[in-house]
């Protein structure tokens, strides 16, 4: 599968997230004993709901989208570069719009897929379940419920399912296959952990944007190194 891959046909997302609101006391009282029923499954018996809910960012009935980030392998003079655009916005539905409408003029095109690190757990079902909790369509690439793993293999590409080779170990992080495959990282980014902090105690989406379109580009540099081909530097990337 891998040597039939043609990487310039292949959209590389990322998503990130946060809780819908700030603090658990926001939450109107239905939500607040739904997120009490939701996190007794992982949180200690020590711990309130309150004290766990910096985690329902990971979950679409409790969180939303803050940024997409999506990009493109393109070709220069035979030297790779990679395009990637985000979208964002405190509305979340004015967000999944725009990336909805992208996402579909994109794949309406012959022989185009979208790739993701965990897309199968995460990303793909994330956006959508917060595109129909919008009132939005679903993109037809992304109309996937009751549809088995293997039936999606011509649409979606996830780097995760790919290092597993049919096996069923734990999860395996980005970071971690990174290092694996002297992909570089910028040190100075915050990580998966911080963004709801980051968003809303500090106020800072663009540092999230800019996580969020480096993160795409390790995804795309996962999938090279996958196919043994050269990795493309971060000064390659280009925002548009």
């Amino acid at each position: 599968m891998l040597s039939n891959l043609n990487v310039e046909d292949i959209l590389f997302i990322d998503i990130e997230t946060a809780p819908q609101q700030q603090d658990f006391s926001e939450l109107n009282d239905d939500f607040k004993k739904l997120w009490d029923k939701k996190s007794t499954f992982f949180r200690t018996e020590d711990q309130g709901p309150e004290e766990v809910y910096e985690r329902a960012g990971i979950y679409a009935e409790f969180g939303k989208i803050i940024c997409i980030s999506a990009g493109v392998i393109t070709q220069k003079q035979g030297e790779r570069f990679y395009r990637v655009k985000s979208f964002y916005d405190d509305h979340e539905k004015k967000l999944l719009s725009q990336f909805n409408d992208m996402l579909n003029k994109f794949m309406s095109h012959p022989g185009k897929r979208i790739c993701a690190h965990n897309g199968q757990e995460f990303d793909y079902p994330y956006i959508a379940r917060r595109t129909l909790i919008n009132g939005l369509p679903l993109p037809k690439s992304l109309d996937i419920a009751g549809m088995k793993p293997w039936d999606l293999k011509d649409k979606l590409i996830d780097t995760l399912q790919l290092w597993k080779f049919g096996d069923y170990k734990n999860y395996t992080s980005l970071s971690l296959l990174c290092a694996v495959f002297n992909i570089p990282t910028p040190k100075d980014d915050i990580d998966g952990s911080q963004v709801a902090k980051v968003y809303y105690d500090d106020g800072d989406l663009n540092r999230i944007i800019r996580y969020c379109e480096k993160d795409t580009l390790a995804v795309a540099n996962l999938l090279l190194r996958y196919k043994g081909e050269a990795i493309i530097p971060m000064e390659n990337m280009i925002i548009a």
